[in-house]
């Protein structure tokens, strides 16, 4: 094993903790605004379709920026490219939260989603940076942890802050950041490596321009779901699509050139681990970001909770997917894709009772019962995220990891931007079917995302089947620092990885 001295900065565990402070706050601005949005229609007479833009044109943002600033960070430094854009959310967090109306208001979300989605691709890429061997498991175990905790915890968050701040403490949902944001900032400026980047500072703009039109058709029906944008514009999923494979035949030309591809192609092709993790990672998603609405509806709507005991309801989840996530970090090394296996497995047998719980159980005592099928769901959530992003990235060139890790996320994104317009709205179909029977709505959701992670573990079974441990394969402990693209096809870079 890689002694964790041997070359490596002596502050990046101090590091790493700032990049997770500045991570949390940009996941957990996915979901914190949902529970305010009726504070917020109402605070500012908005109709519910505009208000709805102030979550939807936060995560469209945050998904389009994602791969781009992730090369912009490959290309021209990391540690500059984190600050500028922490700043940024920072500066638009305060205007959001002092917004006079509806339109400025979303103006500033759609900057701050802009902002957030330059930040969070940073993350993962100083990790490639800063570690190396079993001490990337336990960072990438740290950050997976973040990933899952911070959009579980955002109802509760969200739910504490109106229920401490009165009828305008839905501004301080978004001032909250800046104080956070500011001392991150600071502590940036002194613990980030400065460190030269690998690429060779060139951007490639024409495949900017196809990935960005690619996601946006894809995306953009999703997140006007709630207004009838699927039934009204869904001729832009195949035009989506038709952009995506003209974006990775482009960056196949770029490459054969011996240019600099936005996305390389050969970490889909030739870096082992990376497609498996990438698809596996937006299957989850669609189930794991779509429940947390649903749960939401039901216990608000439903059964009357307030937004604060709404969020309660369902930090169990929360507390399980933060323990298991820090220790499947020290695990993955060791048990590899088996981890993700049994964590897939857990996470949708808790689910799965949660959701006959809530369905059968009388409605005063279904959210105690519960707890412990939460729990269990939390904890096999903690060993799927961050197991899967360490074993999605750790082959990964570190003079590609922020693109890698960009591309990584805006799957997660675009799997998000899935279940969170089809299961609310299953469940409110179900709704007027029955006759707004809360029970059995909340049941075929939830049981619904729970059929999108059994996909999921499709992948992940067939993917340890083929590379189990004992084989030579598993664990990453000794790889060459930036493996998985072969030496003597990667004639287009020529610069050695920064580690």
């Amino acid at each position: 094993m890689q002694r964790p001295d041997d070359g490596t900065d002596p502050n990046r565990w101090r590091a790493l903790w700032v990049t997770l402070v500045a991570g949390f706050m940009t996941l957990l601005d996915v979901t914190i605004v949902a529970v305010a949005l009726p504070s917020m229609q109402q605070g500012m007479h908005a109709s519910a379709a505009a208000v709805q833009w102030v979550v939807s044109g936060y995560a469209l943002a945050f998904a389009l920026s994602l791969v781009t600033a992730g090369r912009i960070g490959d290309a021209f430094g990391r540690r500059r490219v984190f600050l500028a854009a922490l700043a940024a959310f920072v500066l638009f967090s305060a205007a959001a939260g002092a917004a006079p109306g509806i339109g400025l208001l979303i103006l500033a979300r759609l900057a701050q989603g802009v902002a957030a989605g330059c930040l969070a691709p940073q993350n993962s890429a100083l990790i490639q940076q800063l570690f190396r061997g079993a001490e990337r498991g336990r960072a990438f175990g740290l950050f997976g942890a973040t990933v899952g905790v911070s959009s579980a915890v955002g109802p509760v968050v969200g739910g504490l802050i109106l229920a401490l701040a009165g009828p305008e403490g839905w501004r301080w949902i978004f001032y909250v950041n800046v104080p956070v944001g500011a001392v991150a900032l600071l502590l940036g400026l002194r613990l980030l490596p400065r460190v030269e980047p690998g690429g060779r500072g060139r951007l490639d703009p024409v495949g900017v321009v196809l990935l960005g039109c690619g996601i946006l058709a894809l995306m953009l029906p999703l997140v006007l779901a709630e207004g009838g944008g699927l039934t009204e514009v869904w001729w832009l999923f195949p035009v989506g699509l038709a952009v995506l494979a003209a974006f990775a035949g482009w960056e196949r030309r770029v490459v054969r050139r011996g240019g600099e591809p936005l996305l390389d192609p050969r970490l889909l092709t030739e870096t082992r681990g990376y497609a498996t993790g990438a698809g596996l990672a937006a299957l989850y998603f669609v189930g794991f970001s779509g429940v947390w609405l649903v749960f939401a509806l039901f216990f608000q709507n439903g059964l009357g909770y307030s937004p604060l005991m709404s969020g309660l309801a369902v930090t169990p989840f929360a507390v399980g997917s933060a323990v298991a996530a820090a220790v499947a970090g020290r695990l993955v090394e060791r048990l590899g894709r088996l981890l993700t296996v049994c964590g897939l497995v857990a996470v949708m047998a808790g689910l799965g009772t949660t959701a006959l719980l809530l369905w059968l159980a009388p409605a005063d005592r279904a959210a105690w019962l519960a707890v412990p099928a939460l729990l269990l769901g939390g904890l096999g959530s903690g060993c799927v995220i961050s197991p899967n992003i360490t074993m999605t990235l750790r082959d990964v060139p570190v003079r590609m990891a922020g693109a890698a890790g960009g591309a990584l996320q805006t799957g997660q994104r675009l799997g998000g931007a899935v279940g969170t317009a089809a299961l609310p709205g299953l469940f409110y179909l179900t709704l007027n079917a029955t006759h707004e029977d809360y029970q059995e709505a909340v049941a075929l959701s939830v049981g619904s995302g729970v059929a999108a992670m059994l996909c999921a573990l499709a992948v992940a079974v067939r993917d340890w089947r083929r590379d189990r441990p004992g084989n030579g394969n598993e664990g990453g402990g000794e790889r060459e620092e930036g493996g998985g693209c072969p030496p003597e096809k990667c004639h287009s870079h020529t610069h050695a990885d920064q580690t």
